[in-house]
């Protein structure tokens, strides 16, 4: 018998069948018209193989700007007093571990324990893992689908090779099937590749928001540490201003005895005194908070975590601040990263929209056995095979398909106008801290000199009082003045060793963008208003 000649796009449909006046499988093959269908169908599969409709994705240009802030707002870093002076140096690189500036082995360790513990960054993980499977799964498409199957059917009618019978003498018979079977859509317009790129996209904007849970569970760490170290040492300063009550009390108490002052001016002195030791209850609830936050940050309960005892002065101030240009900005912080990579996949999503409007060919094979009884299953005379071919081609589906279309379009528009809006989010967030730093540097000086002023007057006050030459009020005035000026201090130095941790923040971390990216995408890149 003569086999018929085929080829993987020549042959559109070719079936093994039976014919009961001559027992044994016979070849069919599609005639005329068939074939020149079958022809035209295996062309255009092969003149159209590996064509991509839709737009080509290209990140947005970076900000055109040099500066964060208007040339004449350059702050100052390098207050007067003997205060510890700063600099921003432009395009310096951040640390990996950029906490390291501040020089404390006991914050480096809570750091990293809240790295390894925290469930925010093993959630972050479990979602990218998640992600890049999903991207093995759409990468799948591109392969032969191999497939078994097995049956096992009761049936009546003609069987093999008995030819043509009455219907009053049909035999009921079993018949018995085995074989896998192959199924194969080639990727014509792209339909699968936009999808791959699509969840290649969604992967990296995952891979950019563990990089974001990282640098947020770091970020929040130092602030929580630095609170603390900073909220104690106001303590500090309220204990040392209950301590001069109490000395002032004392002296009023000795010219009350004395016969020299009255009643009232013992009992300001009293309230004085009570007064000022209501400033600590507030204040240890806010050590007490950030102690709870930091436990959690490091994934514990407070009941079985117990933080460091931190003190601002185990910390050393950054002489030198990195900043990074706008323009690389956008390259560095993860969530404009990751933006940028959920834009993509509306970019994608266009494209599959587009394709879905376009042909497929789907292609199946199959080879198998069938016979009678299971015993003739492996015998050569039973095998059967089939190839086919096909076209589907959207047609009418009530303007569905264009609608579709149109809204991954609007949806890719909406992405873009909030990755804008997220860069700008940066850039204002950076020149907030950088202005923050300036006034800072001011606060702090002012402050210093305030309580050196009110240090010197109070010692005057108290000597004129003792004298006889003065007003308790006077006296509690001077010393109220004095008690405001400590407090501030230490809340502007607090205030300042914050900022300088926040802006490192702000400018992405440090480190991890100097390497590969997270995850590759293997899309195509060109122009992001290349919408059809």
């Amino acid at each position: 018998m003569r086999q018929p000649r085929y080829g993987d796009v020549q042959v559109t449909a070719i079936r093994l069948t039976m014919d009961g006046s001559n027992p044994g499988w016979r070849w069919f093959r599609w005639r005329g018209a068939s074939r020149r269908i079958a022809v035209s169908i295996g062309t255009l599969v092969a003149l159209l193989g590996g064509c991509q409709v839709g737009p080509d994705f290209a990140r947005p240009a970076p900000p055109g700007t040099a500066t964060y802030i208007l040339a004449n707002a350059t702050p100052n870093l390098a207050p007067g007093g003997g205060e510890p002076h700063q600099r921003l140096v432009v395009n310096q690189a951040i640390p990996a571990a950029w906490w390291e500036l501040f020089r404390s082995p006991s914050l480096d360790n809570v750091v990293r324990q809240a790295i390894a513990g925290s469930p925010t960054i093993e959630a972050a993980k479990a979602t990218l893992a998640q992600a890049q499977q999903l991207v093995l799964q759409t990468q799948g498409a591109y392969y032969p689908q191999l497939d078994a199957a097995a049956a096992a059917e009761r049936q009546r009618g003609p069987a093999f090779g008995l030819g043509l019978l009455p219907s009053h003498t049909l035999p009921t018979y079993n018949l018995y099937s085995l074989g896998p079977s192959v199924s194969f859509t080639p990727d014509v317009f792209g339909l699968i590749a936009r999808q791959v790129e699509q969840q290649e996209a969604q992967a990296e904007n995952q891979a950019y928001e563990l990089v974001a849970a990282q640098l947020t569970v770091t970020g929040n760490t130092v602030a929580e540490v630095l609170t603390i170290a900073s909220v104690r040492l106001q303590i500090d300063a309220v204990d040392g201003i209950i301590a001069d009550d109490e000395t002032n009390l004392a002296l009023v108490q000795q010219l009350f005895a004395a016969g020299k002052v009255n009643r009232t001016d013992l009992l300001l002195a009293e309230a004085e005194l009570a007064n000022d030791r209501t400033l600590l209850p507030p204040l240890r609830q806010q050590v007490a908070a950030a102690e709870d936050a930091l436990a959690v940050l490091v994934g514990k309960s407070p009941a079985e975590w117990h933080p460091f005892a931190f003190a601002l002065a185990d910390f050393t101030l950054p002489a030198e601040l990195p900043l990074s240009l706008p323009s690389a900005l956008v390259r560095q912080r993860p969530d404009i990263l990751a933006a940028e990579a959920q834009l993509h996949a509306h970019s994608a999503a266009i494209g599959v929209a587009t394709a879905q409007m376009y042909p497929n060919f789907p292609l199946s094979a199959s080879v198998g056995t069938a016979a009678l009884t299971s015993n003739s299953l492996f015998e050569g005379s039973s095998v059967v095979w089939t190839l086919t071919s096909g076209l589907t081609a959207p047609i009418f589906h009530g303007g569905a398909l264009m609608a579709q279309k149109q809204a991954a379009i609007e949806a890719f528009r909406a992405s873009l106008a909030t990755y804008r809006q997220t860069v700008l989010g940066g850039l204002g967030q950076v020149a907030d801290l950088l202005r923050a730093l300036g006034h800072d540097a001011e606060l702090v000086e002012a402050e210093r000199r305030a309580v050196d002023a009110s240090e010197g007057a109070l010692a005057l006050e108290r000597i004129t009082y003792a004298a006889g030459k003065t007003r308790v009020l006077d006296l509690l005035s001077a010393e109220r003045d004095y008690q405001q000026a400590r407090v501030g201090y230490a809340r502007a130095r607090g205030q300042r060793y914050l900022d300088s941790a926040q802006l490192l923040v702000a400018l992405g971390g440090g480190g991890w963008w100097g390497g590969r990216n997270p995850i590759a995408s293997s899309a195509a890149r060109s122009s992001p208003g290349n919408i059809p």
